[in-house]
């Protein structure tokens, strides 16, 4: 009786979920809301806005909270900026969607009181522009249209000299930004700041002169070309000169762009001609329909061997169709124009949507070399097709000796290398030092890593795999620092662009015995938080001494384009502590936090 009860219930349940979710479709009216049935499903339609929030919090901490300790099923979270008051967030069902309203709304975050209610599904923007498009008579409001050179080479036009003038001010400008951030965020170290700015022109540190690339045209080794089609409807591979949201999807050659290398232009043009001959469709993404989506390409300097990754998405397939597919993909890539191209190394790409804790797509090796190997500074690296590897082979050589030089190691120092990818920086220093401890997130790169040391008969490196927030400790305890035998520790920390979880900022500052950081950043924009953290006075998170920038150098890893890598190298002030106020000083210790992680 009791189950038949339940199964009433339930299937009243059913019904009520299905009305819910048809009456929000109905509610939805329009071309730039087709989508919402088009796509089969979409966690938009189970959308709430989030509002109140903290004037600081770090999105790691907000999932945290959300996913950890509220135990919400959340889908998607869509942040509008960092520090955002408000954010959406997307749930699979209703069901989901209302318990979280009535868990966040009036909760106390941070000393803040939450409020959450549902939001409408955001319109399609690519409909949208091409509506505003229709109504003025041609191109969308606001927009304008890029050639793909002024989208993928903005500087092109620049002679080189001009370019590096240029980035230099721009670094200038991101350093005094950092100078005015720790002025106005941390009051003690107001008159340090100052008398920097007095010795060092208006920056809070040294600023050397930007390095240039030894390379400037052909230098790129890897790319990741779009594939889909022009204005006129012609099938390509190149770049996409805008994107969805701006209501452009084009995409354009990019022969004459001048940062590609000319084994790549020829893999190119070879597969835009198999994608315009071939049965299967290009991918589009305002119909989620079409295969050929995506094609990577990886070339080296050194061996002139080039390995291509196709990025697909099955579909349906059946197993023989699949099979179809890479044997005339293999077939393409190596015939005669591929030879020339210098094409070592086939994969197979299938692009998909990622399971959480899932890094990159699967891929599967269809032909020829598995990997293939670059050198720097006199060391052979291998490369596997997900692998990180700096673009530009010969001005990450310039870059890691400037590093070295920053760092200045000897046969007593230990290295920290954090976020190591395949042991490129950590190898380069293991000549200089006494041992290298590298920790990286993604599997794959610490197995190439440790393959590169063994190829290069570098003894004095080990390398793990796992999130640094968790392993720095382990690490530090690895090194088993003896300051007594006159022995150092140095980290060197190379993160994405966001740059480091602060969680790691936390266990840097917290670790006894490491009193000289060297930062390299790709985005050094986004870096400045990470680096205002360093320097902030102790606190009950950030217990050891702060550390105190020392020098900054630029080096142009990408020429024609406005992106500069940029290294500082912080130093803890460990005696007399001039930079800090008595009484903030007084507070600092350098015991490590509890609960440490172990490898």
């Amino acid at each position: 009786m009791d189950v038949e009860k339940d199964s009433v219930i339930a299937a009243e349940t059913s019904k009520e979920k299905v009305s819910v979710e048809l009456n929000n479709k109905s509610e939805i009216k329009g071309e730039e809301y087709a989508y919402l049935d088009a796509t089969g499903f979409t966690s938009e339609l189970f959308k709430i806005e989030l509002r109140g929030l903290p004037k600081y919090y770090g999105i790691g901490e907000l999932k945290k909270l959300l996913n950890v300790k509220m135990k919400l099923s959340t889908n998607k979270i869509k942040i509008m900026k960092p520090g955002s008051p408000f954010i959406f967030i997307c749930f699979r069902n209703q069901e989901d969607r209302e318990a979280a309203i009535k868990m966040l709304d009036g909760y106390k975050w941070k000393g803040k009181s939450l409020s959450a209610f549902e939001a409408k599904p955001a319109p399609d923007p690519l409909v949208r522009r091409r509506k505003e498009a229709s109504a003025a008579d041609g191109e969308p409001l606001n927009i304008k249209r890029r050639t793909v050179e002024a989208s993928a080479t903005s500087l092109a036009y620049l002679p080189y000299e001009e370019q590096l003038k240029q980035k230099q001010s721009e670094m200038e400008n991101v350093l005094q930004k950092f100078g005015k951030e720790l002025w106005s965020s941390i009051p003690t170290l107001r008159i340090f700041v100052e008398k920097q700015r007095l010795l060092h022109g208006g920056l809070p540190c040294a600023f050397e002169p930007i390095r240039p690339s030894p390379m400037q045209d052909g230098y790129r080794n890897k790319c990741e070309f779009s594939i889909g089609k022009d204005a006129l409807g012609v099938k390509r591979v190149g770049f996409r000169v805008g994107s969805y949201s701006n209501g452009f999807l084009e995409v354009e050659s990019i022969a004459h762009l001048k940062h590609i290398p000319e084994c790549m232009k020829q893999t190119v043009a070879l597969f835009e001609q198999f994608v315009q001959s071939s049965p299967f469709d290009v991918y589009s993404a305002e119909t989620y329909q079409g295969y050929f989506r995506q094609l990577t390409v990886r070339m080296s300097h050194a061996t002139g061997q080039v390995m291509v990754v196709v990025g697909v998405h099955l579909q349906s397939l059946s197993e023989e169709e699949k099979n179809a597919m890479k044997s005339s993909i293999v077939e393409c890539l190596t015939s005669e124009p591929g030879k020339k191209a210098g094409i070592s190394s086939i994969h197979f790409e299938i692009i998909q949507k990622r399971q959480q804790g899932q890094y990159t797509n699967p891929i599967e090796h269809l032909y020829g070399d598995t990997h293939i190997e670059d050198n720097i500074l006199g060391l052979t690296f291998r490369i596997s097709p997900a692998a990180f590897f700096q673009i530009n082979t010969p001005a990450a050589e310039v870059l890691y000796q400037c590093a070295i030089d920053l760092a200045a190691p000897n046969n007593n120092t230990s290295i920290l290398d954090i976020c190591c990818g395949t042991g490129t920086i950590g190898l380069c220093f293991a000549r200089h030092c006494k041992q290298v401890l590298g920790v990286d997130i993604v599997e794959q790169a610490i197995e190439d890593a440790k393959h590169n040391a063994e190829k290069n008969g570098i003894e004095n490196c080990i390398f793990f795999a796992g999130n640094s927030d968790d392993l720095i400790m382990s690490l530090i305890r690895q090194a088993n620092i003896m300051p007594d035998q006159q022995e150092s520790l140095i980290a060197v920390v190379d993160p994405p662009r966001a740059g480091l979880h602060i969680r790691s900022i936390t266990q840097l500052r917290n670790a006894r015995g490491l009193n000289k950081l060297v930062y390299v950043s790709c985005s050094p924009q986004s870096a400045i938080k990470n680096w205002v953290d360093l320097m902030r006075p102790c606190s009950k998170q950030l217990r050891g001494e702060p550390f105190v920038a020392k020098k900054a150098m630029a080096v142009d890893l990408f020429p024609h384009t406005p992106h500069t890598e940029l290294i500082i190298l912080f130093e803890r002030e460990t005696e007399g502590k001039p930079e800090l106020d008595v009484n903030t000083a007084n507070n600092c210790t350098d015991e490590p936090a509890n609960e440490q992680p172990h490898t």
